[in-house]
């Protein structure tokens, strides 16, 4: 039977063994694999996925008390995207906070600058 491939697909070595060996040894497969997967486009669920995390990231950090303001361009700045959130609370003046995960936000305008006030959730959240 004639082999297919002749060379390893990452590194090129000439392979030997049976005739359908497409990689000299495992890391190759491995390192292959992997290039494979940076070249292909992100999925979806990966895009929102990362900024969800990066998102939390963010707010974890910039609330460390509870409870502050941060002007919104400084977020931004640190890769904060308020379209994704995973789920929202409305309290009695109506405001609605969004969430990512326990860290929310509410954005606000003081004296023309845009703010993000930043809560955590609690268990009074829940009613």
């Amino acid at each position: 039977m004639k082999r297919l491939q002749s060379n390893c697909l990452y590194c090129q070595k000439e392979l030997v063994g049976r005739t359908d060996k497409k990689y000299c040894d495992p890391q190759c497969k491995s390192a292959y694999q992997y290039m494979l997967t940076k070249e292909r486009p992100q999925r979806f669920y990966n895009k929102v996925d990362n900024q969800l995390k990066l998102n939390r990231k963010i707010l974890k950090n910039y609330n460390k008390a509870g409870k502050a303001t941060v002007r919104a361009s400084i977020l931004k700045l640190e890769g904060f995207d308020s379209n994704f959130f995973t789920h929202y609370w409305k309290n009695k003046k109506g405001e609605v906070y969004l969430f990512v995960y326990e860290y929310g936000f509410l954005k606000v305008n003081e004296r023309s600058v845009d703010k993000y006030v930043l809560v955590k959730w609690q268990d009074y959240m829940n009613h």
